[in-house]
């Protein structure tokens, strides 16, 4: 299988780690809760963890792999106030702005 397309994604946080297992057919991601999250690889994606927080979802399909990187950044989406969670690696997250008082002044998006 020639891999054509990519997605990466970071995991940010505290603990959070990734792993892939048998030859790229299982994901185990270890995301804070009591138990670790494992997800099935479709037929048409690989995934490889080059360090515990940088998964790398490769494929020849592209709507395959990018479906499957969303499915992955669903598990633990960034929160936008401390930026932890699965982020893809060109993502930008923009914060929110918070008074000295501690009101919300704004949000951007």
């Amino acid at each position: 299988m020639e891999a054509q397309f990519f997605r990466f994604l970071k995991i940010v946080g505290v603990g959070f780690k990734a792993r892939a297992e048998s030859e790229g057919r299982l994901l185990f991601l270890k995301l804070g809760y009591s138990h670790e999250v494992e997800l099935a690889v479709p037929p048409a994606v690989r995934v490889f963890c080059f360090k515990p927080n940088v998964i790398c979802c490769t494929g020849i399909d592209k709507q395959r792999v990018h479906q499957f990187a969303a499915a992955v950044r669903s598990c633990k989406p960034p929160e936008v106030y401390k930026g932890k969670g699965i982020m893809y690696v060109d993502e930008c997250l923009t914060g929110v702005e918070v008074a000295d008082s501690g009101h919300l002044i704004c949000v951007l998006r």
